[in-house]
C-alpha cells in the first residue's frame, strides 16, 4: 500500500476536523473497534498486502488505462484524460474495495457478507467477491434503484447474493444502508457489512478511502509518464464519494492542482437534487457527522438524482472536510447536463459510461478549464443506465 501523505488530517478516532466520529447503537461499538484494530494490523501485514496486490492484478485486472479522450477535449476546449475505472471487473471503481474488505472478513473470521447498493454497482462488486471466496452474501438495495437498476439485481442473483429490495422511506440507498445496518446489529457476530463509499462509522471512511487510493495512485504515474507533468484539475463525482477521495489522495500534497468535486443538481437546487454539500448542513447519518440534506426540524430530506449511487443525502465526512478546508471544491450539475455529457462522451469517443461519472464529464465541458490539462475520473460503466436513459428519452420527447 502506498505511503500516507500528510492529507487527509485524520484523527485515530475518525474525525476530520468537525466531521466523522462513530455514532451508533452500543451493540456496534465493540464490532467495529474490532474491524479498527483488525485494520491497522492487517495495514502493516506483507502477506495482506501480498494477497491483496494479487486480487488487484488478478480478478479486478489492475492497472486500469489512463485515456486521452481527443475528440472529447475538442468539445470541451482543454484535454481531457480518463481513469477508466469502467473497464475493471465488474465495471466500475467498487471492486478495489470488496476484495480488500473480505480479506479483512476473513481475517476475523466472518462467515457471512452483507452490503447495500444504489446503483447496483457496489452490490455486484460485493456479490462477485463473496462468490470468489465462497461467502453467503445478502445485498440490501432501495426498491426504486431495484426497478431503474433492474440488470444489475440480475447480474448480483446470478453471482448468488440474495437481493433484499427495501421499500422503506424514498426505497433508495439512504434506506438500504439502514435496512443493512439493522441486519448488522442483530448478526454481528458472524457478519461483515461492506459499506460501498467513504461514509458511515470509523474506520469505514478510511479503511475504504485507502482501499480506492489505488486510483488516484496509478492515475499520477500513468499521468506523469504521459504527459510529463500533472493535470491541472482532477475532476470526479460525489455521491457518498469513494470514486473521488480515491482519486484525490495522490495528489492532496500537489497544491497547483485544482481537486473539483461534482454533486448531483437532479432538477435543480431550488427543486428535487442530492448536494449535499453545495446545499446542505452539518448533521448526522448513518453513523457519522458531516454534510447533509434535512429540514428545518432536521430530519432527512430525500434526495434526488437521475444517476443512482449520486442519489444519496449525505457525503462522506472527509468530503465534508476538504470542502471547509478548501482544499477541493465542489460543483452541481443537473440531470440534464449529466445526459448530455453522457450523449457526448458515446458519439465521440464510442465510450458508454455511468451516469455517475457523466456528471463529472459535464463540468468538463462546462468551462474550458483555461485549455489545460483535466484529468476525470471515469467511475464506472453505464449498461445500468439504459433502461434510464431511454424513459429519459421517451419523457422529453412527449
Amino acid at each position: 500500500m502506498s505511503s500516507a501523505s500528510r492529507w487527509p488530517e485524520v484523527t485515530e478516532r475518525g474525525w476530520f476536523g468537525q466531521f466523522g466520529g462513530r455514532y451508533v447503537p452500543e451493540a456496534l461499538m465493540a464490532a467495529l473497534i474490532d474491524l479498527e484494530d483488525e485494520w491497522s494490523s492487517a495495514r502493516n501485514d506483507s502477506a495482506f498486502a501480498r494477497d491483496l496486490d494479487g486480487l488487484l492484478v488478478n480478478v479486478v485486472g489492475r492497472p486500469t488505462p489512463l485515456y486521452l479522450a481527443g475528440r472529447f477535449s475538442e468539445l470541451a476546449g482543454c484535454e481531457v484524460w480518463l481513469k477508466r475505472e469502467d473497464l475493471a471487473h465488474t465495471g466500475a471503481h467498487k471492486i478495489n474495495n470488496t476484495v480488500g474488505q473480505i480479506l479483512l472478513a476473513r481475517r476475523m473470521g466472518k462467515t457471512r457478507i452483507i452490503a447495500e447498493t444504489g446503483a447496483g454497482q457496489h452490490g455486484v462488486a460485493t456479490a462477485s467477491a463473496a462468490a470468489y471466496f465462497g461467502l453467503p452474501c445478502v445485498v440490501y438495495m432501495g426498491a426504486t434503484d431495484v426497478a431503474r437498476q433492474h440488470l444489475n439485481v440480475v447480474r448480483m442473483e446470478m453471482l448468488g447474493a440474495e437481493v433484499v429490495p427495501v421499500e422503506s422511506g424514498s426505497a433508495t440507498l439512504k434506506d438500504a444502508i439502514n435496512e443493512a445496518l439493522r441486519d448488522w446489529v442483530t448478526n454481528v457476530t458472524e457478519t461483515h457489512y461492506i459499506i460501498g463509499s467513504v461514509v458511515g462509522p470509523h474506520p469505514y471512511p478510511e479503511i475504504v478511502a485507502s482501499l480506492q487510493r489505488i486510483i488516484g495512485d496509478e492515475a499520477r504515474a500513468q499521468f506523469l509518464v504521459a504527459t510529463g507533468r500533472l493535470p491541472d484539475e482532477v475532476i470526479a463525482c460525489v455521491g457518498g464519494g469513494s470514486n473521488a477521495v480515491g482519486l484525490w489522495r495522490a495528489f492532496y500534497d500537489d497544491s497547483d492542482v485544482r481537486l473539483v468535486g461534482v454533486e448531483a443538481a437532479g432538477e435543480g437546487l431550488d427543486r428535487r437534487h442530492g448536494a449535499s454539500i453545495t446545499a446542505g448542513d452539518a448533521g448526522v447519518l448513518h453513523g457519522a457527522r458531516s454534510l447533509v440534506l434535512q429540514d428545518a426540524q432536521g430530519m432527512i430530506a430525500h434526495a434526488h438524482s437521475i444517476s443512482a449511487g449520486l442519489d444519496y443525502p449525505g457525503v462522506g465526512p472527509e468530503h465534508a472536510w476538504l470542502a471547509e478546508s478548501g482544499r477541493a471544491n465542489y460543483v452541481a450539475v443537473t440531470d440534464d447536463d449529466a445526459v448530455a455529457a453522457f450523449r457526448a462522451l458515446a458519439s465521440s469517443e464510442g465510450i458508454v459510461c455511468a451516469l455517475e461519472p457523466a456528471h463529472a464529464l459535464a463540468h468538463a465541458l462546462a468551462t474550458g478549464h483555461n485549455g489545460g490539462l483535466v484529468l476525470v475520473g471515469l467511475s464506472g460503466r453505464g449498461d445500468k443506465d439504459v433502461a434510464t436513459l431511454a424513459e429519459y428519452v421517451e419523457a422529453r420527447s412527449q
